[in-house]
């Protein structure tokens, strides 16, 4: 590594860190969630999993829906088109919500069929109030996830992350006072863990938009929001929209195809199920790193298309593959040599411990191969030309990824641990067809004459 591509991996771990940080303090409410949830009961940790996993389509989906608005953004911000980033952060901003409100109705409707879905009758009770209170947090989740890729795309990675560690702290106080009953509040177990979840996704949104409003120097971006006699015109919606559906499209079908194992997961009884929940927050601490990554690599690509550069945005793509890697390495090592206390965080139920511990070897086989999808999808993000991403999401995640979990886990009689391995089948396939995409689209001429601003 020559000191000048060291200086481009460090800036890159400057914009990400912030987003890191934010991330694993996400990740310390889940495992706070989990954990509590645990220990109360594992009936409670099941039906736990089963919702988290099930809403985690829809949750990646609102991520992914927002993320349109990184290219286009970070394509105008180093032109200080100030004016243009607000009137596309309000087109985001209402093309998010309507997305929110969608799902919120399409969740709403499953809610009447959960009796279908094969979990286990003595978890019906617990999982249908837990559903109830998720489903109540999609659109003030969709308002955060815009306001914060703006702030993002313009490389104020630190206020989200203050905003979510504040809401994090407040999260895991609410969910020792209501899932225990401690402070003099009620003992409501799962269902006092999700009214704390949802109390801080509420506050979140409120709290990003003060900031947009109040503080004086997003006055550049206001003018641009308010619009002083500009109106929001439908084909700037539709090209915020055309940007994040494919992308929200390809995180949904990614984390269906997980969510939909833990289905697979649930027909094999309660113990599975929340094995396969345990492994799956654990496996959120290297998914975390290469979120943050991925988010700094989008923006950094965006930030140079706006150059026409396609040396440039393979330069930040691939310096950002090598801090990635060296991400996955130490993933990798932490999930080898401290599985065992991290696993026996979550439960003390000895069939638990074991089920669980079974499943680590797949969980490492794959991290490569996480951390190499993210790395080339962000990138892919970067450039606008987003659409490859679905059709590569589509056929890794649920044509190859879903056939290849239920033949390891059925026919083949691994089951968990054939779920987990077959991750490494999807997100390899994934990652070969990114790049490929990536690559393909940095070969083009006269790549990025398009601009942002309507």
């Amino acid at each position: 590594m020559n000191a000048a591509m060291f200086k481009r991996c460090l800036s890159i771990l400057k914009l990400a860190l912030p987003v890191l940080i934010a991330q694993a303090g996400t990740i310390v409410v889940g495992f706070a969630d989990n954990i509590m949830v645990g220990r109360y009961s594992t009936e409670a940790l099941a039906s736990a999993s089963f919702v988290i996993n099930t809403f985690n389509i829809v949750v990646m989906c609102l991520m992914g829906f927002s993320y349109g608005l990184t290219p286009l953004i970070g394509l105008l911000f180093p032109q200080k088109r100030y004016e243009e980033i607000g009137r596309i952060l309000k087109a985001g901003l209402v093309s998010n919500v309507i997305a929110g409100a969608l799902l919120t109705g399409i969740m709403g409707v499953l809610y009447f069929h959960l009796d279908r879905l094969g979990q286990p009758v003595e978890l019906l009770p617990l999982i249908r109030p837990y559903y109830l209170i998720f489903l109540a947090s999609l659109i003030p989740l969709a308002v955060f996830n815009t306001f914060a890729q703006w702030s993002f795309a313009v490389k104020n990675t630190a206020m989200p992350m203050w905003i979510l560690l504040s809401c994090n702290v407040l999260n895991i106080i609410g969910n020792y006072m209501l899932i225990y009953g401690n402070w003099g509040a009620p003992e409501l177990g799962l269902t006092g863990a999700g009214l704390s979840t949802l109390a801080a996704r509420v506050i979140s949104p409120m709290v990003i938009m003060a900031i947009f409003f109040l503080k004086p120097s997003n006055a550049r971006y206001r003018v641009g929001f308010i619009g002083r006699g500009k109106r929001l015109t439908r084909g700037l919606v539709r090209k915020v929209a055309g940007t994040s559906w494919p992308v929200a499209l390809q995180m949904a079908c990614e984390t269906a195809a997980f969510s939909t194992c833990a289905i697979f997961a649930g027909w094999m009884g309660t113990v599975a199920l929340a094995s396969f929940q345990i492994i799956v927050v654990i496996s959120s601490l290297g998914f975390c790193i290469y979120y943050s990554i991925g988010t700094a690599i989008a923006v950094l690509v965006a930030n140079e298309s706006g150059t026409s550069s396609l040396h440039a945005c393979r330069r930040v793509a691939f310096d950002g593959y090598a801090v990635m890697l060296m991400c996955a390495a130490v993933s990798t090592c932490v999930f080898i040599f401290f599985s065992r206390p991290l696993i026996g965080a979550f439960t003390d139920d000895p069939v638990v411990l074991v089920a669980a511990r079974s499943l680590v070897l797949p969980l490492v086989i794959y991290q490569l191969g996480d951390a190499t999808q993210v790395t080339f999808a962000n990138a892919l993000r970067g450039t606008s030309h987003v659409k490859p991403m679905l059709w590569i999401a589509f056929f890794s995640y649920v044509v190859v990824g879903l056939s290849s979990s239920y033949l390891l886990a059925f026919p083949a009689g691994l089951g968990t641990f054939g779920i987990v391995l077959s991750f490494s089948v999807s997100l390899f396939m994934a990652a070969i067809l990114f790049l490929r995409s990536f690559l393909k689209v940095t070969e083009r001429t006269g790549l990025y004459p398009h601009s942002a601003g309507a």
